[in-house]
C-alpha cells in the first residue's frame, strides 16, 4: 500500500451545500445575527397589539394605551436622560468591578487548595442571604447612596462570577492539563495559556446571564437607597400615580436589556470567533 492510498483512507470527506444542510450545519453568524434581531421587534409589536385591545376595556390608571405610554417614553428622553445615564453609570460601574473581582476570587477558589474550601463557602453563603438583607444593612453601613448601590449591586453581582469561573476551571479537561504539564509551565504560564482561555467562555455566559437581574437590582436600590436615578423617577411616578409613567419607564429597560444582551453576544462572538458552534439535529 502506497502513501496515496493511506491518504485516501483517512482524507475526511468533502461536503457540499446541500450535504451541510442535510447534517445541520452552523447557521452563517449574519444570518443568525439577523434572526437575534428580529425576534424581539416580533414579541414586542404583538404585546403593543394585545396591550391596544386590552386598554379598550379598562381605564387608564390601570392599562394605558401604548401611545399614551409612547408619549410618556418621549417626555422621559426629552426630560429625563440624566437620570438614564446615572443609573447606566452605576450599572457599568457595577458589573465592572464583580467581573473582575468575582474572577479573581473563582481563580483563587480553584487554585489555592488551603484557602479555596473557606473562600468558596463564603461566596455560597453570600448567594443564600436576601437581596432586601443587603439593602437594609447597606441603609444601616453607609450614608452616601452611591456607596450603597455600588455595594449592593457588588455582593449580589460578584458571587456569580466566582462560582462560574470555578465551575469553568473544574470542567478544563484532564487531558490538556497533563500535556500541559509535560512542558512543566510556571503557574503564570498555565494560568495565562490554559485556564484564563477557557474560563473568558464562562465570564461571558455570566455577564449575560445578570444583566437582566442587576438592571432589576439597581431600580430597586435605586428605589429604596436614592434620590436619583431611574428607580426614583419610578418612585416619583407611582407616589404621583402616573402608571404610563411606570410602563414608559419598564419599556425603556426593557429595550436596554435587549440592547445589553445583543451587545454582549456581539462581543462574545467576535472574542470566540474560534469556536464552532455545535446544533443538534
Amino acid at each position: 500500500m502506497n502513501k496515496d492510498d493511506i491518504y485516501s483512507r483517512v482524507a475526511v470527506p468533502k461536503h457540499t451545500a446541500r450535504d451541510g444542510a442535510a447534517t445541520g450545519e452552523a447557521k452563517s453568524p449574519a444570518k443568525r445575527d439577523w434572526t437575534d434581531f428580529i425576534a424581539p421587534i416580533v414579541v414586542v409589536v404583538l404585546l403593543g397589539v394585545a396591550m391596544e385591545i386590552a386598554s379598550g376595556y379598562v381605564p387608564d390608571y390601570v392599562l394605558p394605551s401604548p401611545q399614551k405610554i409612547l408619549d410618556s417614553l418621549e417626555e422621559i428622553m426629552t426630560t429625563s436622560l440624566g437620570q438614564v445615564a446615572i443609573t447606566l453609570g452605576r450599572l457599568a460601574v457595577a458589573i465592572v468591578f464583580s467581573l473582575v473581582a468575582g474572577v479573581v476570587v473563582g481563580l483563587l477558589i480553584g487554585v489555592s487548595k488551603k484557602l479555596g474550601p473557606f473562600v468558596r463557602a463564603l461566596v455560597v453563603i453570600d448567594t443564600g442571604i436576601p437581596a432586601l438583607s443587603w439593602m437594609l444593612v447597606a441603609v444601616f453601613w453607609f450614608k452616601d447612596s452611591e456607596t450603597r448601590i455600588f455595594f449592593i449591586l457588588t455582593v449580589i453581582l460578584l458571587p456569580f462570577y466566582a462560582l462560574n469561573v470555578h465551575e469553568g476551571m473544574k470542567a478544563i479537561p484532564r487531558d490538556w492539563v497533563d500535556m500541559m504539564e509535560s512542558f512543566r509551565p510556571s503557574r503564570w504560564q498555565m494560568l495565562r495559556y490554559l485556564i484564563v482561555p477557557h474560563i473568558v467562555s464562562y465570564v461571558f455566559l455570566t455577564t449575560k446571564s445578570v444583566i437582566g437581574y442587576a438592571i432589576r437590582m439597581v431600580i430597586f436600590a435605586e428605589f429604596v437607597a436614592s434620590a436619583v436615578g431611574i428607580g426614583a423617577r419610578m418612585g416619583l411616578a407611582e407616589s404621583t400615580f402616573r402608571i404610563d409613567l411606570v410602563f414608559a419607564w419598564t419599556f425603556l429597560l426593557v429595550l436596554l436589556n435587549l440592547f445589553f444582551q445583543w451587545l454582549v453576544g456581539y462581543v462574545e462572538r467576535h472574542a470566540l470567533k474560534w469556536r464552532v458552534e455545535a446544533k443538534v439535529r
